[in-house]
């Protein structure tokens, strides 16, 4: 796909009305629409929001992100940032903002989830990229991001079982995921 081609896709996306209850994201010239997510998403996401503290930390659900620099838009599951530091009003939030994100994985998205969305924040600076995966009942911190464009990518990672605690050094935090739910009757996968 050509700068032109992704271009246009940019100002086709902005103006597009997908039906209620569909998300949709823009990821690298590339339309993604995913139906709701299940209780256990749901449960995971509300779970870390509540953990984080409110009086430092703006939480935000499906909010779009900006990356400069991609023919993206995507929408993280939760976005942390210091609070007082987002824009008043907008549907936009530029990356450089944004001090983590977090994702949590369906049966339709761990191949996102995993690859182009690492690259996708990787490049738009987020310095940490939580993705909590109740398929595998872990999660993968990933720190330090680098590079540009799809080379872009996240040099430190750590595991955690759920049930361990999560170290967020940068928000002071030590997630407690021994309440993280799991899905049953998903096929298991070979990621990070």
């Amino acid at each position: 796909m050509t700068a032109v081609d992704e271009r246009g896709m940019t100002r086709f996306f902005q103006e597009l009305e997908p039906p209620e209850g569909v998300k949709v994201e823009l990821l690298r010239g590339e339309i993604v629409m995913m139906a709701t997510p299940d209780l256990v998403h749901n449960r995971i996401v509300a779970d870390v929001q509540d953990q984080i503290p409110r009086e430092r930390w703006e939480r935000l659900q499906t909010t779009d992100v900006d990356i400069s620099g991609e023919a993206s838009e995507p929408i993280p599951d939760l976005v942390v940032l210091e609070r007082g530091m987002a824009p008043a009003s907008g549907n936009l939030l530029p990356s450089p903002l944004i001090t983590l994100v977090v994702e949590v994985v369906s049966k339709t998205s761990i191949d996102r989830d995993y690859g182009a969305k690492r690259s996708i924040y990787a490049a738009g600076k987020i310095p940490v990229y939580l993705i909590i995966d109740p398929i595998m009942a872990h999660c993968v911190t990933l720190t330090d991001p680098v590079g540009a464009g799809h080379e872009a990518d996240y040099r430190a990672q750590w595991i955690t079982k759920f049930g361990e605690p999560v170290l967020l050094d940068m928000l002071g935090v030590e997630l407690d995921t021994s309440d993280f739910g799991t899905l049953n009757g998903v096929r298991r996968h070979r990621l990070p």
